[in-house]
């Protein structure tokens, strides 16, 4: 069952992204900019915030820490958006689940392909500007980042799934959602270093959202990767996927009945 599970994936493949290509072309659809907006949007959050929060925490190198700022907000942002948006996804798509022969796996792999799109999109843009300040960037990703974007890529999808699943079954917990991934934000040296919460610096390593964003931002912005941790969060993060897998196949048959 798990092994037709993956094929179906792969069978429906063209339908799915196919689908998340449409749901991000109809949100700006009739603007001149199009998916432009992802990118300016991201970059005029990073340009206030910078300016706020730099002269909040006297950062003497304003360059470096818009870099550091910006990649952490373009890959939080997806972060919280995979998991914000996934409370609800097969309330959301229960009418389809309910009438049509689809296998419940179609409309999270059609969620994920919607995020990496919106990722994709905001990323380049910021990419490609924070180049003219730092060249460098472009060898980095080409060489040190691949392990971590492939946990961020699994991690977006695994964990946003067994979300979906605990709500679908406790409704409330939708409502803890949202307050949680703020309280993770706060504590999250996104905005700060991680050196500024001095003796409680300690909590980062307990911030396992933030387990998946500070490897990848620090491997795009200094070039540098420790393949040990990396190697073992690539493997936590497919024995994730492969237990939701299991979980999504054991619950698909009850969802018309939760739903």
């Amino acid at each position: 069952m798990l092994f037709d599970n993956f094929k179906f994936a792969f069978k429906t493949r063209k339908a799915w992204w196919y689908t998340a290509t449409s749901r991000s072309r109809a949100r700006f659809a009739r603007t001149t900019l199009g998916s432009f907006w992802l990118g300016f949007s991201n970059l005029l959050s990073i340009g206030t915030l910078g300016i706020v929060y730099g002269t909040v925490f006297s950062v003497e190198d304003f360059k470096s820490y818009f870099i550091y700022l910006g990649f952490g907000l373009v890959i939080w942002n997806t972060i919280s958006a995979s998991i914000s948006n996934s409370p609800n996804l097969f309330s959301y798509n229960s009418s389809n689940i309910k009438n049509m022969n689809l296998k419940p796996i179609f409309y999270t792999l059609e969620e994920w392909s919607f995020q990496l799109q919106t990722f994709v999109q905001s990323f380049i843009l910021v990419f490609f500007v924070f180049l003219f300040l730092k060249f460098s960037l472009i060898s980095n990703v080409l060489i040190y980042s691949w392990i971590p974007f492939l946990n961020l890529f699994i991690f977006i999808y695994w964990f946003p799934v067994i979300i979906c699943l605990i709500s679908v079954r406790f409704t409330d917990f939708a409502q803890l959602v949202p307050i949680v991934l703020q309280l993770v934000f706060l504590i999250s040296p996104i905005l700060y270093r991680k050196e500024s919460l001095g003796a409680l610096e300690w909590i980062t390593n307990l911030n396992f959202i933030y387990q998946i964003l500070d490897p990848l931002r620090d491997s795009i912005i200094n070039g540098s990767i420790n393949y040990q941790n990396s190697i073992l969060l690539l493997l936590f993060n497919l024995i994730g996927l492969f237990c939701t897998i299991r979980l999504l196949n054991f619950e698909s048959k009850r969802l018309p009945f939760l739903l």
